[in-house]
């Protein structure tokens, strides 16, 4: 596995948004894992939905080409240091957020997210390329 991918890109596959589509597709065979952090936030959004069934009967075909990556204790010590360093600095960010970074920090792993401005204070933390799904200059 070589990508985490971020809340937002599962979002907007969800949605049938072609350029995350497209752009999933080839980093598949890479190997592409989400954090048990993402799966909470979908289904929040499933279930505040109104046709909640639908929705999580295309998100559990959604998980079929993914792996899930639960939390670990070294996962919660990292985010525990980080986390207080980031207040020290005056520079608090999302919990989930940093769940996430944190994941993909501790087990090597490319973030791919459009919300770069949640990552970019993390320090070691690799982001992948954007989804397309916003023009930008990235690849």
């Amino acid at each position: 596995m070589k990508y985490l991918m971020d809340t937002d890109w599962i979002i907007n596959w969800l949605k049938g948004k072609a350029a995350v589509v497209e752009k999933i597709k080839g980093f598949r065979e890479a190997g592409i894992g989400i954090s048990i952090v993402s799966v909470c936030e979908i289904y929040d959004g499933i279930y505040g939905s109104d046709h909640p069934d639908k929705n999580e009967e295309r998100f559990n075909y959604f998980l079929t080409g993914v792996t899930v990556v639960e939390l670990t204790e070294r996962i919660c010590r990292k985010f525990g240091q980080l986390r207080n360093d980031l207040r020290k600095r005056g520079k608090p960010k999302s919990e989930f957020d940093l769940l996430i970074a944190t994941t993909a920090l501790i087990n090597d792993l490319e973030l791919l997210t459009d919300n770069v401005k949640h990552y970019e204070r993390i320090d070691g933390l690799k982001i992948g390329p954007s989804s397309g799904r916003y023009k930008t200059t990235e690849a």
